[in-house]
């Protein structure tokens, strides 16, 4: 049997003690590794994706708000609801926190307090386990239809509120004789976007054979891996389950010790004041209201809209709902270098309106350039210039995917992992910013509320070795 060394402390030496069960990362490890699947070939994925789009009938169309089916903006608040009182609110959101220059700012935000199920079924085949993914169509992703997880439901959505068909393989999550739970926890959303947004992130072990269908199909994480180095094919609810796929400890030393991270953590916490207060929609400074949108003054941010949507694959064929849409493409990325010969990624203490504590983990730079070129340069995010301007022999990984479709309409970022040195991002960063990881960032993901949904996007890429740093 192979031993592994403990971890030590960089700057004490002594062991650090081993916090993960080995039996399982070592499988997911051996997934990762695997890029050939027991039912599909990584390369037939495009055209099997490809051919389950012509099986259904697919189509997106902007409407103005009065063409809305069911929702409507509510007296007095003006606020958009829908008449059953489920799905999803967008209402106002006042943000006063002394983080970054603005101080205080007013924002539309989408209110939906139930928690989803986020989850993936996975099963051994050869000895190699194998994830159960699900072609499934979002109305706000601009290619319609991607990979996303076993099931992704609002609780709405499971107790059809929509008068829907069942939420297929919902059993291997509600039903503990269905499976062995690997991963499960409360992870938060868009924190710009949501208000206190979350759902539960699960991995499931099937017991016994699963059923088959054919808007499924059976991938390794080697082959996830693989096709997270192509533009918008997993989507956001995949990625945020599988960064909780931990891989073996390979972080032999951290220049932080998990101890001194959490504590660091904590005082982020404690010294930020944010708060925050949901107003009326209606007359919400700074944004004006239209036929067709909710938009700021300035042009800027994002605007709320509204879409007819119809889709054959979906528990209901055709909806109307309203969406947000960002102005401009984002820029997420975390700063990488070796430490003592082991990987270190930059990771941000955020501060965003719609976390359910004051901040999270996020990456280094995670912006929308265009709602920062007004500003000053003393203004400007950190390193923000550097990953724009960064050398390409120096970028490990850069992808274009989509944020939650359900939701958001061309809402894309460019994810990317950057190389830099000493002069560029020293080991003493600027306040905010610290030095940890990537196995001390799995481990977070076993707790909630730690890591937002892009810094777990990019640790997707890691723990399906879509990259390798």
């Amino acid at each position: 049997m192979t031993t592994h060394a403990a971890p030590t402390d960089l700057r004490t030496g002594r062991a650090l003690r081993r916090r993960t069960d080995p039996a399982l990362p070592h499988r997911f490890a051996r997934s990762a590794a695997t890029t050939r699947g027991s039912h599909l070939s990584t390369e037939d994925v495009r055209d099997w994706l490809d051919g389950r789009g012509r099986a259904h009938r697919f189509q997106v169309d902007r409407i103005p708000f009065a063409q809305l089916d069911g929702w409507s903006f509510e007296e007095p608040t003006g606020n958009l609801t829908h008449r059953s009182g489920r799905f999803f609110t967008v209402e106002g959101l006042r943000v006063t926190s002394t983080a970054g220059p603005a101080g205080q700012w007013h924002q539309p935000i989408i209110n939906q307090p139930e928690v989803g199920i986020l989850g993936i079924v996975v099963k051994e085949f050869d000895g190699v386990l194998h994830f159960l993914m699900q072609a499934k169509m979002e109305p706000g992703n601009r290619n319609l239809l991607q990979l996303s997880p076993t099931v992704q439901a609002t609780r709405s959505n499971y107790t059809k509120a929509h008068q829907g068909a069942d939420v297929r393989y919902l059993q291997y999550f509600t039903d503990p004789a269905r499976g062995r739970v690997l991963t499960d926890a409360l992870q938060s959303e868009h924190g710009s976007w949501f208000h206190r947004k979350s759902n539960r992130n699960m991995i499931v072990e099937a017991v016994g054979d699963v059923p088959s269908h054919d808007d499924f199909c059976w991938l390794t994480l080697g082959q996830i891996g693989e096709l997270l180095r192509l533009d918008n094919v997993i989507n956001m609810d995949a990625r945020t389950v599988l960064a909780g796929a931990a891989l073996p400890d390979e972080d032999t030393a951290a220049l932080h010790p998990d101890t001194e991270l959490l504590s660091w953590f904590t005082a982020e916490r404690a010294r930020h004041d944010v708060a925050t207060e949901r107003i009326p929609l209606r007359n919400l400074p700074g944004w004006r209201h239209g036929e067709w949108t909710v938009h700021h003054e300035d042009g800027r941010y994002f605007d709320v809209m509204a879409v007819r949507v119809q889709a054959g694959s979906r528990e209901v064929a055709g909806w109307t709902q309203p969406l947000f849409e960002p102005k401009g493409t984002g820029v997420t990325a975390f700063l990488t270098r070796r430490i003592g010969g082991v990987p270190h990624l930059l990771a941000h203490a955020r501060v965003e309106g719609g976390f359910a504590d004051t901040v999270e983990l996020g990456p280094t730079v995670q912006y929308t350039p265009e709602n920062y070129a007004h500003l000053p340069e003393a203004d400007r995010p950190p390193f923000l210039d550097l990953v724009q301007h960064a050398d390409p022999a120096r970028v490990s990984y850069r992808a274009l995917h989509s944020e939650e479709g359900g939701r958001f309409l061309n809402a894309e970022s460019h994810y990317l992992f950057v190389q830099a040195d000493q002069d560029e991002a020293p080991l003493t960063p600027p306040p905010g910013y610290i030095w940890v990881t990537p196995h001390q960032l799995t481990s977070l993901l076993r707790h909630n509320h730690y890591l937002n949904v892009q810094a777990r996007t990019l640790l997707s890429c890691l723990t399906s070795q879509a990259v390798r740093l």
